[in-house]
């Protein structure tokens, strides 16, 4: 997780396939801790990649428009870019991954 003055960079590893969607855990990554997000769509066609980046926008509370690919198009290791990113949306991203969210 970097954050520069107008983005939020976010490391993801994303689970295709799962029998139900899911944002939430760790699993350290090529890039460092990477979020989970666990997607009902398969990993065809880039369906995955749409999936956990719309599942994640509605965890961080962001429109979806906000969330886009940096990296990882291909690949389960994929990093995010959130646009304009809430103050304290650092500290939610964080609770997400490291399971301290109350």
């Amino acid at each position: 997780m970097v954050t520069m003055d107008d983005t939020l960079t976010v490391a993801v590893r994303v689970k295709p396939g799962a029998s139900r969607a899911r944002v939430g855990g760790r699993f350290d990554g090529p890039h460092g801790p990477a979020l989970v997000v666990a997607v009902n769509a398969p990993a065809v066609d880039g369906r995955a990649t749409e999936a956990a980046r719309r599942a994640l926008a509605d965890a961080l509370g962001v429109r979806p428009a906000a969330v886009s690919l940096r990296a990882g198009a291909a690949s389960r290791d994929k990093l995010f870019l959130v646009e304009r990113p809430a103050p304290g949306l650092s500290d939610v991203l964080r609770r997400l991954r490291d399971g301290s969210a109350g």
